[in-house]
Parts: structure tokens; C-alpha cells; sequence
């Protein structure tokens, strides 16, 4: 008699019920971790372009009348992508005060919804 040299119903099930239990505890770090970096990432690119308006106004003496005059003018070798949504075109442009010439003061992400701290992405 020869036997067939294989896995048995059994040992394939406790591999897949090891496999599911772990999958259960990584899933849910690994999204914790995506929303986090995204996050960080959005901030990373607020200052970033925040800190661009402050030279281009340190320079030039009044706020660019776009974003894209901050690329034009090599302040930034591109416009950021929002990681929240995914876009370029959808940065909230918010004017300087009266008193300053120009159009770009600050800029915000347009991001519905709220960070993992409870505060809204339109208001960092």
C-alpha cells in the first residue's frame, strides 16, 4: 500500500483560522498607520507652502496673486497633491489682510471630514 503524502482538511483549516487571526490584529494597524501618515504628510505640505508665501512676501513685498505664481517664481518646484484628497486643485486659497497686496495670504486643505485629534482638515 502506498500513501499519499499531503495536507489533511484539518491542518489546512487551523492554517487558515492562524492566518485570519492575524489578519484581524494587523488590518486595523496598518489603516491606523495609512490615516496617520496622511496626515502628518498634509501638514508637512501646509508648512511647506506656508512657508513659501512668507519668503515670496519677504521678497516681493506683497502675496503672489496664485499658487502657481509661487511654482512660476521657484518657490516650489511644484504644487503639493493634498494626501486627504488625493488632488492639487482643491488647496482653499484664503487672502491676506486688507492692508496687504495680493491674493494668496494662507492657504488650507479643501478635505471634508475630520482629523484623528477630532479637529476639521479645512482648519489647519
Amino acid at each position: 500500500m502506498r500513501r499519499h503524502s499531503g495536507f489533511t482538511l484539518i491542518e489546512l483549516l487551523v492554517v487558515m483560522a492562524i492566518i485570519a487571526t492575524l489578519m484581524t490584529i494587523a488590518v486595523p494597524r496598518y489603516f491606523s498607520s495609512l490615516e496617520n501618515s496622511k496626515e502628518t504628510t498634509l501638514q508637512q505640505s501646509l508648512a511647506v507652502m506656508r512657508e513659501a508665501l512668507d519668503q515670496f512676501y519677504g521678497d516681493t513685498g506683497r502675496y503672489p496673486e496664485s499658487l502657481e505664481e509661487l511654482v512660476a517664481q521657484r518657490y516650489l518646484r511644484s504644487l503639493p497633491q493634498d494626501p486627504i484628497t488625493e488632488r492639487r486643485d482643491l488647496w482653499v486659497i484664503v487672502p491676506p489682510p486688507e492692508s496687504a497686496p495680493g491674493q494668496v495670504g494662507d492657504v488650507r486643505s479643501g478635505a471634508t471630514g475630520r482629523a484623528r485629534d477630532g479637529s476639521l482638515y479645512a482648519q489647519w
